[in-house]
């Protein structure tokens, strides 16, 4: 089957899913959005907006979009399923694969967390399943605002597994760059280091781009980016670089004063003014956050070689008792995480 007949279904059609929907149906690639009710009614109503930091703005008129609420509608057309839901959903969503998809689809996990795609392949007996990592971020328009937008609020290249030479032609169009990657493990656990910062901007509830700026904030996360590359270094685990940046000299980079950190890790601060993180968004929405599979994947490998975390800790504990209060974010100040001064230094 040739790439422009293959029907690609986005397999969670929140934030990302619909970002990368939005910008699939704009280059005219078949794509059909499974989505929640709520969204379903909002595409339907009025359609999807989708914007991006280079100031691309386009609309999607609603019967330019295939979206629907019942996964017995939507998957059995797939040739390839994008999976875009919480990592809390993924067995649910490996359930609804195995009895509606036909086994010749390509499932590909873009999902936060390192075991996403195992936990897919685990449930779908052998079928093709990729690993995916979305770098950026997108920002959901409020709840009753329509039309839906969607906002990618920073940079970088989607990246996929190796496993099928047209894969990333099919999915690679403009504002959804994709490229492939021969060792996904290690981009995961690079990926994972940069999102140990989701919790922060949640704790806080500052955008992400105030949050950067301050070295209060940085000192904790490059805390954390400390204790995560040893428990990785105890277990070889050798992250990618994401950023630019090798992940060893994150830590000190994060350090620097404000003036020079803005001066030198400009790709790290170029994000919308308003961009938050999706824990930031599930706080607020009164849902489970991912810090199980974030700062939690972390603290596992750490409990399997005996490394310290404390200060990882102390992060997921803040987050966790924010979920259960469902107060939304508790705007907490940098002192009431106790980072310590500089945290531990990098090896």
């Amino acid at each position: 089957m040739a790439n422009a007949d293959k029907r690609i279904v986005i397999a969670g059609a929140g934030s990302i899913g619909c970002y990368a929907g939005g910008c699939l149906a704009l280059a005219g690639r078949r794509m059909v959005l499974l989505a929640r009710p709520r969204i379903e009614a909002a595409l339907r109503q009025r359609g999807l907006r989708v914007s991006d930091l280079q100031g691309r703005d386009r609309m999607i008129a609603p019967d330019a979009l295939v979206v629907t609420a019942d996964p017995a509608v939507a998957l059995p057309q797939a040739d390839v399923i994008l999976v875009t839901v919480k990592s809390g959903a993924t067995q649910d969503m490996a359930d609804l694969i195995r009895a509606h998809a036909h086994r010749d689809a390509v499932v590909i996990s873009l999902q936060n967390g390192v075991d996403n795609a195992d936990r897919l392949r685990a449930g779908l007996d052998g079928r093709t399943v990729l690993a995916g990592m979305v770098p950026f971020n997108v920002v959901q328009s409020p709840d009753g605002e329509l039309p839906l937008r969607v906002h990618r609020a920073s940079d970088g290249k989607v990246i996929i597994e190796d496993g099928d030479a047209g894969l990333a032609g099919l999915l690679g169009v403009e504002g959804f760059a994709v490229e492939t990657h021969g060792d996904m493990k290690a981009v995961l656990w690079g990926k994972l280091l940069m999102n140990l910062n989701n919790a922060l901007v949640a704790l806080s509830g500052l955008p992400m781009a105030s949050e950067l700026a301050d070295r209060r904030w940085r000192l904790i996360l490059a805390g954390q980016i400390d204790e995560a590359l040893t428990a990785m270094k105890a277990s070889g685990i050798e992250p990618a670089r994401i950023t630019g940046l090798r992940p060893t000299l994150l830590p000190k980079v994060l350090r620097l004063p404000d003036w020079l950190f803005r001066l030198l890790a400009r790709r790290m601060l170029a994000i919308d003014p308003q961009a938050r993180s999706s824990m930031w968004d599930d706080l607020q929405r009164g849902r489970p956050t991912e810090i199980g599979e974030l700062q939690g994947a972390v603290l596992g490998l750490a409990e399997q070689t005996g490394t310290p975390a404390p200060l990882l800790k102390k992060v997921t504990a803040l987050v966790r008792a924010a979920e259960a209060g469902r107060l939304g974010s508790p705007g907490l100040a940098p002192e009431q995480v106790v980072a310590p001064p500089d945290g531990p230094r990098s090896a």
